[in-house]
């Protein structure tokens, strides 16, 4: 199991302690995510940097705001005991923030310097801060933590719960199966209906071919008709009719994909031929 310190909370409001936050609503607005913090411990100040204890990642703090209903108020600096908003952070809600003090070693990280401005920087902080300051390489403080999860409940399930308000439900990830050719297929699909009235009259001739692997999630019509035995105007029913035949395969019930199918000729009757019946045709060679 893993260990934790317990540290005991300043409510001192001068900034004289480590700074720590809690980030305990989220919430989306018209400028992005508005993050709500509620300080426990020291100051915060606008254009400084943050860390999530749990991500580890550092991020700038570029506006500081304190909420009054619907209205925003741009504050410079928050203490212990307020509660705040910010933008631009990304983090999820129950996520803690320090500043880039090590609370174990009370040491401030500088990089990305040279020699003069490190004194430079070092003499501002003495300034500042009212206290030495002292150089030097920076010590590692080692923690023990967990490598792998245990057999509790999935750690996002709680917060995903909070921040959705909607019941989780885990298990087993499910494949979203296709269904696809392997070879290619020639088809010669004729539709003809006669009911007593106006039948329905539709022909069409082509092939049907796999896709290669790095196209293996489309699918493509291609009207490679010539002369006038399927007239234009029917040729979008043929392809409505293939689209809808991809939604939901013959053999195992799956969408049908990496498939390309070419439209080579066909018939047509002058008067019997229509929409439905060149649809009904596609639909046909489709499943043949």
């Amino acid at each position: 199991k893993e260990e934790s310190d317990k540290i005991l909370m300043d409510p001192a409001r001068d900034g004289s302690k480590p700074f720590i936050c809690l980030a305990f609503k989220l919430e989306a607005g018209k400028y992005g995510q508005v993050t709500y913090l509620r300080i426990y411990q020291g100051k915060l100040r606008k254009g400084e940097f943050l860390y999530n204890a749990r991500t580890g990642k550092k991020q700038k703090l570029s506006r500081l705001v304190r909420m009054h209903s619907n209205e925003m108020e741009d504050i410079e600096e928050a203490c212990a005991g307020d509660i705040c908003a910010v933008f631009g952070i990304d983090c999820a809600s129950g996520d803690s923030f320090v500043t880039n003090k090590d609370l174990k070693l009370t040491m401030t990280i500088v990089s990305g310097m040279g020699e003069l401005h490190l004194e430079i920087y070092a003499q501002r902080m003495e300034r500042e801060y009212n206290t030495p300051v002292i150089l030097g390489k920076p010590k590692v403080s080692f923690r023990e933590s967990l490598t792998a999860p245990s057999e509790g409940p999935f750690p996002p399930l709680s917060r995903m719960e909070r921040e959705y308000n909607t019941p989780v439900i885990l298990g087993k990830p499910k494949v979203s199966f296709r269904e696809s050719l392997t070879a290619p297929c020639e088809f010669d699909y004729l539709h003809k209906k006669q009911s007593g009235g106006s039948g329905q009259y539709g022909r069409v001739i082509g092939i049907m071919r796999p896709l290669p692997p790095e196209r293996n999630t489309e699918i493509i019509f291609t009207d490679a008709t010539t002369g006038t035995n399927i007239p234009k105007q029917f040729i979008p029913a043929i392809e409505k009719g293939f689209r809808q035949m991809c939604e939901k395969g013959s053999l195992s019930g799956h969408k049908i994909s990496g498939v390309q199918f070419v439209l080579i000729d066909g018939a047509h009757h002058i008067v019997d031929s229509n929409d439905i019946a060149f649809m009904s045709a596609a639909w046909g060679a489709v499943q043949e």
